[in-house]
């Protein structure tokens, strides 16, 4: 019996001894984006509604978008189909991290989202922080606008609303839940300006045909990424930080937002672009 058992605490401690080498492998293979990515045939893309990056249509229920385009050539580079998957950017960190999708296009990277997500180095595109401005009103410098009569929309607690609170003391500064209220307050005469990020400022005035969209002097950009899972290996997040290098020098990023903003009827050599 003493040699029965003997037999079969060694055993157990070959089995454990075995089983304790083989995690690093296991883990390595959970913990890697893009092997399983490749694996599965797939790459999850995140989609928050808000053009121009990804627009949802409301009757067939597909997806487009600068993001989504950007998206859709990342698959074919990979060679895997593409997969949206709904969210929001309030959620996007959360939903990397339990897994339910691989990127999130077009997330600014900010030192709040550091701490939980990766980014690559490259950015994705730059902002222009502009104005749609109603016809007569002079916003080619930023000073011009820094004054106690002109009234100004902004979304409530973005980068723009804190920016130009500090950088327009003077001005009447407005603050709006969001774009489509900030909209509708310069089609009703309540602004004198609609104070935003360029390419939704082009966007809206897609929509409503009216007011100037200018980037006042000194100009002001700020680059966008992508958010990836926090993982050991970084081969992922090296990854996307090449492919982002490829398609800036390729150009192909620029050509995507000038295509689509020219599918909204907008004249994309008149919309400043979002290189660097």
């Amino acid at each position: 019996m003493n040699h029965i058992g003997n037999v079969f605490q060694k055993s157990a401690r070959v089995f454990l001894m075995c089983c304790v080498a083989a995690m690093p492998l296991i883990a390595s293979a959970a913990d890697n984006t893009l092997e399983n990515v490749k694996s599965a045939n797939v790459l999850r893309i995140g989609m928050a509604s808000g053009d121009p990056w990804y627009y949802k249509d409301p009757i067939s229920g597909n997806w487009t978008g600068v993001g989504y385009k950007i998206g859709e050539r990342i698959a074919k580079d990979l060679g895997v189909k593409l997969m949206p998957v709904e969210t929001t950017y309030g959620n996007a960190a959360a939903a990397l991290q339990a897994n339910q999708i691989d990127i999130m296009l077009v997330l600014d990277a900010t030192e709040e989202r550091k701490k939980a997500l990766d980014f690559p180095q490259q950015p994705l595109l730059w902002y222009k922080q502009g104005v749609l401005a109603r016809t007569g009103v002079k916003a080619g410098k930023w000073e011009d606008l820094n004054k106690p009569g002109v009234r100004i929309g902004v979304v409530l607690g973005t980068t723009t609303d804190r920016d130009l609170t500090k950088r327009l003391p003077n001005a009447n500064i407005e603050r709006f839940s969001n774009t489509d209220e900030t909209v509708a307050a310069f089609m009703a005469n309540r602004i004198d300006v609609f104070a935003f990020y360029h390419p939704a400022l082009a966007i809206a005035q897609s929509h409503i045909r009216t007011g100037n969209l200018v980037i006042p002097e000194p100009v002001v950009e700020m680059p966008t990424s992508a958010g990836v899972r926090k993982e050991g290996d970084h081969v992922w997040v090296h990854y996307i930080n090449a492919e982002f290098q490829k398609l800036n020098n390729e150009g192909f990023v620029q050509k995507v937002f000038s295509d689509y903003m020219a599918s909204k009827g907008l004249d994309p050599n008149k919309i400043p672009s979002i290189k660097k």
